[in-house]
């Protein structure tokens, strides 16, 4: 059975558990004439069921319940709630007793009977130290709280240096390609320059020769010498002319058209060596903002170690897809491969597994693609071929 005496403001709230209807009533009408709301119950079922509502502050519960051992309901009640402090109240005590409450959550231990000044101030007692234990306890939490904030601040902490780290170094390993990079360009102007003198020598040498030849095979084979004087001087003018000629950038460049100009380039090459190109263009891509002859040299390069690396015949693949607003092209081959202890390096300027490359095809390709937005990587090598992919962001 329940008994609550009619509420009214108060700031503390006390449940008293006591199978004593007499015990009840005169506890409950001192703690009312002290500010606090009192709350009884004759069984500490009925007892939790208070507890439960009304959080209070304090309980007074009997040692000796009728339906319950007060140890096992202070134990209840320590353990679903832990806020409430527990003052037991018994008729029949000793010293093993109290030791034992107090051991397993008790706060105070008060023999029957009592006179009101010796529990309030008992109970006030109490309350001190509640208020103190709490407020430790909110500090412990906002404690643990903090160190828990620190510690995921320091993690992003090492992660934002981590990535800036990474972010330096890649811009240190960048300036240094750059430099590679315009020191090659310094030194193929001038190499340039000094090659078409000894090249307009032999021209003029080989014209001369063809006027005092007549054999049909000497003044052949004296026209390929001419013919391959010419392609090497168009080269080098190509050359000069990219390092003079400033950047013609346009938005509506056909990439699928710039592969094929490279690869018509390529022509006498691939039908000499039995070379298959199979192209797979599975859309008309859209268009790109880029320079058209700087995406050309891009794929020149591709081509060309494309086809030293299928010396005796092979297959060249072109594929060509838009995805997620990207211009994919996959250029693959059917060399040797690229072994695993050199692939780290081939986009390093300067470096070269042949004889006569000057290793800077890759790192110029490379190059290009990230000033407009791009990438070009190795997707895969084996000693059945090489796959590079390419990603150009289309015109917005």
């Amino acid at each position: 059975m329940l008994i609550e005496p009619g509420s009214r403001s108060t700031n503390i709230s006390v449940v008293i558990i006591d199978d004593d209807r007499n015990i009840l009533e005169l506890t409950s009408l001192i703690l009312s004439k002290n500010g606090f709301q009192p709350y009884s119950a004759t069984r500490a079922s009925e007892g939790f069921e208070l507890i439960s509502r009304y959080a209070p502050e304090l309980v007074l519960l009997d040692y000796m319940m009728p339906d319950m051992d007060g140890l096992f309901a202070l134990q209840q009640i320590k353990t679903r709630f832990p806020d409430t402090y527990v003052v037991m109240l018994t008729g029949k005590g000793s010293e093993e007793v109290a030791v034992e409450l107090m051991k397993n959550g008790a706060s105070e231990y008060i023999l029957k009977p009592f006179n009101n000044r010796n529990l309030m101030e008992r109970l006030k007692n109490v309350l001190r130290i509640r208020e103190i234990e709490l407020h430790n306890r909110a500090l412990q939490k906002q404690q643990e709280h903090l160190l828990y904030e620190i510690e995921q601040w320091n993690l992003e902490l090492q992660k934002r240096v981590r990535e800036e780290s990474e972010a330096l170094q890649n811009a240190q390993e960048e300036i240094i390609q750059s430099e590679k990079l315009a020191a090659m360009g310094y030194l193929s102007a001038g190499m340039a320059h000094e090659i078409r003198n000894p090249l307009n020598s032999i021209a003029l040498f080989v014209q001369l020769l063809r006027q005092t030849t007549t054999e049909p095979d000497q003044l052949e084979h004296q026209a390929k010498i001419l013919k391959e004087v010419e392609r090497i001087d168009s080269i080098i003018r190509k050359l000069l002319d990219s390092s003079r000629r400033t950047r013609f950038i346009s938005s509506d460049v056909q990439i699928n058209q710039v592969i094929d100009n490279a690869l018509e380039v390529f022509s006498p090459q691939i039908e000499s060596r039995k070379i298959h190109v199979d192209r797979q263009y599975h859309c008309v891509p859209r268009p790109i903002t880029a320079d058209p002859a700087e995406l050309e040299q891009i794929f020149t390069n591709l081509f060309l170690n494309a086809l030293d690396a299928m010396s005796r015949g092979g297959r060249l693949a072109i594929e060509l897809f838009e995805l997620d607003g990207l211009v994919v092209i996959r250029v693959g081959d059917t060399g040797t491969g690229i072994a695993a202890d050199v692939l780290p390096s081939i986009f390093e300027p300067f470096f070269s597994t042949k004889s006569r490359g000057t290793g800077m095809g890759l790192p110029v390709a490379q190059r290009i693609a990230r000033m407009y937005e791009g990438n070009m990587n190795v997707e895969c090598s084996s000693p059945e071929g090489t796959t590079f992919r390419l990603e150009f962001p289309v015109c917005n």
